[in-house]
């Protein structure tokens, strides 16, 4: 109010644009365009696809591969190896996430995202074309090093569209990684040693015939490379102000701007925004539904790699004896079955029951439905394939249920303008766990098979009731005082 008693006349922001800055272009082409970006977000799409896919199209032939290699003395230790080239990809991710999360606030997201499908071409070739166990190791490892498109892609999925298209975008990022647990496993299922399994088209002489593993590798590489293409034409969306003084001014005005703004909003909201002032570690609604999702990380990526392993395993060790076909089979099937319960199934589940109730059933469903694993062994033919595919299907509904609920939980326990440096956070931590799951699975998987008979239960039994408890200190976690809903919940 002024001495006179009027109102004294809003501050007016005026956005001052730069010529040369990429970030400034994209934004004025958002604001002038209400329709949905469709050919950006397809870019991402395919970018999201081709960089999941790696991981996913390894598991249905591993075990074989780490066989050819002969670096297990005993059939007992591929187990032992296999685990730790699951595990150098994720341990390459664990050690750049937050490096390569500056890299693309300082240089821009359209450079970090093309190096990062670049070293899916690169090294995902190499990966298949390894004829020792530390050429495997080191690709693999270098491919986790070097793709750091992670958390660059669901900040530029968020700043490439509208507000109003945002939720589209970021769910785009996580549709795609859908879709490679269908698309990968099929193609390191029926791709892998292409010479034994189509002679007529493939000679034991050719490349692939020498590399029974390169074809996987280079179908992926060749769709890489077809993003790569694709990724000239992203807008770049990071603000790039190489006048000093005019940036100076432009900051000062939007901090008027944007704390003007959270001023409304938190007197709209009621829900007392103070947390940009606090370090989000100290935020227990955060932190615990990061925890949540970490473990819950550490037992899928276990499963998935004591799944496979023991699938292809022989019977003799109560294995299912499954070629890495059947194994892609299993798994494309079950993927299939995750993406339609995610776009059919769960957005109703989610609005009618909640998070934290399907959350936990998916959890107890979960125990119970490994605990029948073992049993499985002793079934064979067509029984045993339909029983198997149902359980996976089953398994990974469970699976995504809990993985979507940690997603929402971290998103609105923290406040938007804080939700990407909370998304790293919880990237980097998840990929430890993630990189200390595949090994620490494999050498319980060589160790089950070692210790067949001679204990309390069977090894196999042992194993699948080990990783249920990681499940169970994933459900205590789930209750007061580990757990704190979020209050905009």
């Amino acid at each position: 109010m002024t001495g006179d008693g009027q109102e004294a006349p809003l501050l007016r922001v005026t956005k001052v644009y730069h010529e040369r800055c990429p970030g400034c272009a994209q934004e004025r082409k958002i604001l002038a365009d209400h329709r949905i970006p469709y050919k950006e977000f397809l870019y991402i799409w395919i970018t999201c696809l081709c960089a999941a896919l790696p991981i996913q199209s390894l598991f249905p032939y591993l075990y074989f591969m780490i066989r050819d290699l002969k670096v297990a003395k005993q059939e007992q230790d591929i187990g032992f190896y296999a685990g730790f080239v699951g595990a150098t990809y994720f341990l390459g991710r664990t050690i750049t996430a937050v490096p390569w999360g500056m890299f693309a606030d300082k240089y821009g997201r359209k450079p970090c995202i093309m190096i990062s499908i670049l070293s899916v071409i690169v090294f995902n070739t190499l990966f298949g074309l390894s004829t020792t166990y530390w050429m495997a190791i080191v690709t693999r490892g270098l491919l986790g090093l070097l793709c750091g498109i992670l958390g660059p892609i669901k900040a530029y999925a968020s700043e490439v569209c509208r507000k109003e298209h945002q939720a589209l975008g970021i769910s785009l990022v996580t549709s795609s990684r859908a879709i490679a647990l269908v698309v990968g496993p099929a193609i390191g299922g029926f791709l892998a040693q292409p010479a034994k399994r189509y002679p007529n088209i493939f000679s034991e002489e050719s490349i692939f015939g020498r590399f029974p593993y390169f074809l996987p590798c280079f179908v992926i590489s060749v769709l890489a490379a077809g993003a790569c293409v694709a990724c000239i034409w992203l807008p770049e969306t990071l603000h790039m102000h190489h006048d000093d003084k005019v940036e100076t001014i432009n900051t000062m005005e939007a901090q008027v701007a944007s704390s003007s703004l959270e001023d409304m909003e938190c007197k709209k909201s009621g829900s007392g925004r103070m947390t940009s002032t606090k370090s989000l570690l100290k935020n227990w609604q955060l932190m615990s539904a990061v925890t949540l999702y970490c473990v819950f990380s550490l037992h899928d990526t276990a499963y998935l790699e004591i799944f496979s392993l023991w699938a292809v395993s022989s019977r003799k060790y109560r294995g299912l004896s499954f070629t890495s076909q059947d194994v892609g089979t299993v798994l494309a099937i079950s993927g299939l079955g995750v993406l339609v319960y995610q776009l059919t199934i769960y957005p109703f589940l989610a609005k009618y029951a909640g998070l934290i109730k399907p959350f936990r059933s998916a959890a107890v469903l979960s125990i119970l439905l490994l605990a029948t694993y073992p049993f499985m062994a002793n079934l064979y033919g067509t029984e045993l394939k339909v029983l198997i595919n149902i359980a996976s299907v089953l398994k990974n509904v469970f699976a995504a249920t809990i993985t979507i609920a940690c997603n929402i939980l971290q998103n609105t326990a923290v406040a938007q303008e804080q939700r990407g440096v909370a998304n790293g956070i919880s990237v980097t931590l998840m990929s430890i766990f993630k990189a200390v799951a595949p090994a620490a699975a494999g050498i319980l998987f060589s160790w089950a098979q070692k210790n067949i008979t001679g204990l309390f239960l069977p090894g196999d039994q042992i194993l699948f009731w080990l990783l249920n408890m990681v499940s169970v200190i994933g459900l205590s976690l789930t209750f007061r005082p580990f757990f704190s809903m979020p209050n905009a919940m």
